[in-house]
């Protein structure tokens, strides 16, 4: 988890209207690292700028239960979202990534949040590395590489808001 620092100003576009503004208040991000069969999801703040793996969500053809996922999101109140967008690695377009922009569109209507697209290449990578060190000192029992790569998400905001794309 990166270091806390002093809290700067930050400025994020919507999705769907791509319209910047600049929010000082602490932001309760919530990320989603889409798949077709399960998605991981994480929670983080940027007060103390943590994020936290949640449990894995199932997903029937990429499509999940909406009404569920969306008590998930009512418990957890965030005024931001953050979505994987699986790329390929020459900047084209993946299978995938037209669907997870389908779902960050359609949550982002269903919920009238702020909805960011997050470069996911290498992600599940660094989320299974990172998995690996907390097997080894005991720590992983419940963790999974696709809600790691969902908190890689946040903190990559954390280190440069600027530099997550809408």
């Amino acid at each position: 988890m990166p270091d806390t620092k002093t809290s700067t100003p930050t400025t994020i576009t919507d999705l769907d209207t791509q319209t910047a503004t600049t929010d000082q208040k602490n932001q309760l991000i919530m990320a989603f690292d889409f798949g077709t069969q399960k998605m991981g999801m994480a929670i983080g703040s940027s007060l103390i700028e943590s994020a936290m793996p949640l449990a894995l969500f199932p997903m029937k053809d990429g499509i999940p239960q909406w009404e569920t996922l969306l008590n998930i999101v009512k418990q957890h109140q965030p005024n931001l979202f953050l979505v994987g967008l699986p790329l390929n690695m020459d900047d084209s377009e993946s299978e995938l990534s037209a669907r997870a922009r389908k779902f960050a569109r359609r949550l982002r209507h269903q919920t009238n949040i702020i909805t960011w697209m997050v470069d996911e290449r290498l992600s599940t990578r660094a989320a299974r590395d990172e998995l690996d060190q907390y097997q080894a000192q005991g720590r992983a029992k419940k963790l999974s590489a696709d809600s790691l790569a969902a908190a890689l998400f946040i903190e990559a905001w954390y280190r440069d808001p600027a530099g997550i794309q809408p």
